[in-house]
């Protein structure tokens, strides 16, 4: 198994030293490997897709300006 080094800020160090029973090592394997998949489904979609980077970037501006004005309707 190969090894990594990870740094953390020191709050976080010492939240993570109030639970000196969890294996933040395998947490951060978990971690790790759960979001190395999710790019790996993404990747795979995205290869399949016909949609431009522009085509991408409008539909995006499109649903932000939806959910802004469903959440000033909201307020």
């Amino acid at each position: 198994m190969a090894n990594i080094t990870l740094s953390v800020p020191e709050d976080l160090k010492r939240k993570m030293e109030q639970f000196p029973e969890i294996n933040w090592s395998e947490v951060a394997r978990q971690a790790i490997k759960e979001r190395a998949t999710q790019l790996a489904v993404l990747r795979d979609i995205a290869s399949k897709s016909k949609l431009t980077e522009k085509d991408a970037l409008e539909l995006g501006r499109k649903i932000n300006r939806g959910l802004a004005k469903r959440y000033r309707e909201l307020m």
